[in-house]
C-alpha cells in the first residue's frame, strides 16, 4: 500500500528546470504550460482522493481475497460396498410375495435390497448384475439414487438365462481390489448355481480371498410352489438348483456370512443385519468453499479509471494540443530545411 510514497520520496527527484524526454519541440510544450493551457492543469483533490482508492482496491485486487464458507463435510465411506443381483432365468420364479401378492425373486431383491442401499448412507456402493455373463451396472459411487434407479430398471433374461456366479465375483473384486483393504465387501444374490462363464466360483473365491473381499452370501428362493396345471395343483421346489454348499463355501472362505432366504420377510432381515456391519472408521475429510473475491475490487478499479476519464474531460484537449504541438516542430522543420 505504501509503495506510490516510498517511491515519491526514496527515489531521486528531477532537477528543476531539466527535461525527462528531451524532444526538439520542448519550447512548444513550454509555450502551451506557461499560457495556461490544457497540460497545465494539476489533478484536483477529487482526482486524488479516486487514485487512492484506485491503488488500494489494485493493492487488494493482487492479494486475491477469498471468502472461505462454513466447513461441509464430506460424505466418507464406511465400506466399499458391491452388490452382485442374479438377473438369470432363476429369478423369475414367483415363489415369493411382495405386498400380499405373488411376486418374481427379482421383483423382491429390488423391494429389499433398494431399501438397503438407501440406508447405506456414507457408503460407496456399486451394482453388478450377472446372468449368463456379469456385466458392471454401476461403478462404485457415492450416488445411491441412481444405483437404486437402475436396480429397478433391471429386467430377467437382459444378461442371459444361465448364472455365472463364478464371473460375478471375478468382476467385483476386480473393482474391489484397489479400494482400503478392510472395507471391501460383496453381497451377492444368486437363486440358482453356476452353470456359465469361463470363471468357477472357486477361482473367482480364491482371488477374492487373496485380495481382502469379503464375500456375504444369500440364497434367495421358497422350498416348496404350488403350482397349477391340467391335472390340478402340484407341488414343487422352486430352489432345486440352488447351490447352497458352494454358496457357504465362498462366504466362509472370505470371511462373509452365508445367508438363506425363503419369503420376502427373511430377506428383509437378512439386510437388517447386514445393516448393522460396522464401517471402518475413518477420518472425516472437512471443505471449506473458497469465492474468489478478486473481481469485485479489480473491476471497481476499472470503474474509477472510467469516472477519471468522464472527469478529466480536457484529456481530450490535451491530446488536441499535443497534436498541434508535433504539427507545428514539423512545419517548423520544414521551413529550416527550405522545403
Amino acid at each position: 500500500m505504501p509503495l506510490p510514497l516510498l517511491a515519491r520520496f526514496l527515489l531521486p527527484a528531477t532537477q528543476p528546470g531539466g527535461q525527462a524526454i528531451r524532444t526538439p519541440f520542448f519550447s512548444r510544450i513550454s509555450e502551451i504550460t506557461e499560457t495556461g493551457g490544457p497540460l497545465s492543469s494539476q489533478p484536483g483533490w477529487l482526482q486524488k482522493i479516486l487514485l487512492i482508492f484506485a491503488w488500494g482496491l489494485l493493492v487488494s485486487a493482487a492479494a486475491r481475497p477469498q471468502w472461505i464458507g462454513e466447513p461441509i463435510e464430506l460424505p466418507t465411506t464406511g465400506r466399499d460396498l458391491m452388490i452382485a443381483a442374479d438377473i438369470s432365468g432363476s429369478m423369475k420364479y414367483e415363489d415369493l410375495e411382495l405386498n400380499g401378492a405373488p411376486a418374481t425373486r427379482l421383483a423382491v431383491i429390488q423391494s429389499v435390497v433398494g431399501d438397503f442401499v438407501k440406508r447405506r448412507k456414507g457408503d460407496r456402493l456399486g451394482l453388478i448384475l450377472f446372468g449368463t455373463h456379469a456385466y458392471i451396472q454401476t461403478p462404485l459411487t457415492f450416488d445411491r439414487q441412481t444405483l437404486g434407479t437402475l436396480l429397478q430398471e433391471a429386467s430377467i433374461g437382459i444378461a442371459g438365462e444361465q448364472t455365472a456366479i463364478g464371473e460375478a465375483i471375478a468382476m467385483a473384486v476386480k473393482r474391489l481390489r484397489d479400494r482400503p483393504q478392510q472395507s471391501r465387501v460383496l453381497i451377492l444374490l444368486t437363486g440358482g448355481q453356476n452353470t456359465a462363464g469361463e470363471i468357477s466360483p472357486a477361482q473367482a473365491t480364491q482371488a477374492a480371498a487373496a485380495e481382502g473381499v469379503k464375500i456375504h452370501t444369500i440364497g434367495i428362493g421358497a422350498d416348496t410352489l404350488t403350482v397349477r396345471s391340467f391335472f390340478g395343483n402340484r407341488t414343487v421346489n422352486p430352489s432345486a438348483e440352488l447351490d447352497e454348499k458352494t454358496l457357504r463355501e465362498i462366504s466362509e472362505a472370505t470371511g462373509g456370512q452365508y445367508f438363506r432366504a425363503r419369503s420376502t420377510n427373511e430377506l428383509m432381515q437378512i439386510y437388517q443385519t447386514l445393516d448393522q456391519l460396522e464401517p471402518i472408521e475413518q477420518e472425516a475429510e472437512v471443505l471449506r468453499p473458497k469465492t474468489e473475491l478478486y473481481p469485485w475490487p479489480l473491476g471497481s478499479t476499472l470503474l474509477i479509471f472510467f469516472l477519471l476519464s468522464l472527469i478529466n474531460i480536457n484529456l481530450f484537449k490535451w491530446l488536441h494540443s499535443i497534436r498541434d504541438v508535433f504539427y507545428r516542430a514539423n512545419k517548423d522543420s520544414n521551413q529550416g530545411t527550405g522545403n
